[in-house]
């Protein structure tokens, strides 16, 4: 599941909406919006998320947090480390092999870790 599809998920339940419900509401197939959900379609074009938003009556800055999730939800990544360390490269191929295998809490550790190295810039 991707971030924008789990947030898609709790605006369902929060609503009460089936997956079928919002789908017919949004013109979409519920095969497409479950695939979205489960991060098996790529991430949602700026179109589909203004019309959840639209859908939803979702504005201002909660529409920009929407924006933000279906941004960083590609659930097939690619990481190109040409030009940086081997390091780094050596990182990026070891997450792909293994982030599968790692628990709720080091993927949060991890981010935790990722998001402080942005502080200093």
């Amino acid at each position: 599941m991707t971030p924008f599809g789990e947030k898609m998920r709790a605006l369902r339940a929060v609503r009460g909406e089936t997956l079928q419900e919002m789908a017919a509401g949004l013109g979409v197939s519920a095969a497409y919006l479950s695939a979205l959900e489960h991060g098996r379609r790529g991430r949602p074009n700026r179109r589909f998320v203004h019309r959840v938003c639209q859908y939803l009556g979702i504005i201002w800055d909660d529409a920009e947090e929407i924006q933000r999730l279906a941004d960083i939800s590609h659930p097939r990544v690619v990481v190109d480390t040409s030009g940086l360390t081997p390091t780094a490269t050596l990182l990026a191929n070891r997450l792909a092999e293994r982030i599968g295998e790692l628990s709720e809490e080091k993927l949060q550790s991890l981010l935790l870790l990722v998001d402080a190295g942005n502080e200093r810039t």
